[in-house]
């Protein structure tokens, strides 16, 4: 099937004209099966994938395993791959295992984190292996700090580190990284749930500047909306489609369908990393063809749930974010 394009990659501002997939799979707490399971994933057509330098969650020299198992084997080449890690500060980390020491300046464990993802994540020889995007996996208690930490990121890149992103962060701090720093936010990962109120106004600064937003805890931190009417109309809609998983699918796409948003797949059933990716390829030709008018209306209703204000859309254009 050809792939449509609501469901084709975004691509980053950066130099490099960085693509990432709608979906990207996600490795945490998967443990010792972390290196078969990325090696599934990217076997059933997954092409982002996403780690963390955090042992405590993570198990980053795993996730290159299964990379570099997919590589040798041919089904996929480095640069068909958006390889994504996060420096986690001391305060995400496992005191008795952690990728740097308590006693190292601030600067030194920065850059023996990042030694660390690099090496776990080489493909190629250790000269040309790269990240696609490091991002900071929360701020530090001080803007000071969060500011010190991604002037001493910017130094990998676009080399050795081609965009850097941030995760659990506040409007406030992804504003003042934007304005401040000479290398801008490529990527914003956040939870997507209502505790945060879906993270409206941060999103829509996302849209304005270009950074794309990738969801997390999507569909477990989202039990009211999996059992609202516009997820269970669409999901019927997607069972006659033949679309696995369709309540899934039927989420996913609705978040997808806010602009500019990416959705971390973590499942560790085989079948259903396929029946995710083809989910999405189907449901974005129904989307752009025979099922536009229900879609945008399923869509429109959609955002009204999660307190989205249409009007204020900025919808990336195609030239700036979509794979061509």
């Amino acid at each position: 099937m050809a792939q449509s394009t609501f469901s084709s990659p975004l691509t980053l501002k950066n130099s490099y004209n960085t693509t990432i997939p709608k979906l990207v799979y996600g490795t945490a707490w998967k443990k010792d099966s972390t290196a078969d399971l990325v090696y599934q994933a990217i076997k059933a057509g997954f092409r982002g994938v996403d780690t963390a330098a955090q042992p405590r969650h993570y198990r980053e020299k795993l996730v290159g395993d299964g990379i570099k198992r997919a590589i040798k084997e041919g089904i996929v080449t480095r640069d068909q791959l958006y390889i994504q890690t996060k420096f986690t500060p001391p305060s995400g980390q496992d005191p008795n295992n952690m990728p740097y020491t308590l006693q190292q300046s601030f600067e030194d464990r920065i850059h023996a984190s990042i030694a660390s993802s690099l090496y776990n994540l080489q493909t190629l020889d250790s000269i040309d292996s790269y990240i696609d995007c490091l991002v900071l996996h929360s701020p530090f208690s001080s803007i000071a700090e969060t500011v010190k930490a991604w002037e001493i990121f910017s130094t990998y890149v676009p080399h050795r580190i081609r965009a850097l992103g941030i995760s659990n962060t506040s409007l406030a701090i992804l504003h003042a990284l934007f304005d401040e720093m000479k290398t801008k936010p490529a990527v914003v990962q956040n939870r997507f749930y209502g505790d945060t109120g879906w993270e409206v106004p941060l999103r829509r600064y996302c849209r304005e500047q270009g950074i794309v937003f990738q969801s997390f805890w999507t569909y477990t931190g989202n039990p009211k909306l999996i059992g609202s009417k516009v997820v269970q109309e669409l999901s019927k809609e997607f069972v006659l489609l033949g679309i696995n998983d369709p309540t899934v699918m039927a989420l996913y796409s609705l978040v997808i369908g806010l602009e500019g948003v990416t959705v971390l797949d973590g499942t560790t059933r085989p079948e259903r990393m396929k029946g995710d990716l083809e989910g999405l390829k189907t449901a974005g030709s129904w989307i752009e063809k025979d099922g536009r008018e229900e879609w945008e209306a399923r869509l429109k209703e959609f955002r009204a749930l999660i307190g989205e204000d249409a009007q204020s859309y900025r919808m990336f254009s195609n030239t700036a974010t979509q794979h061509r």
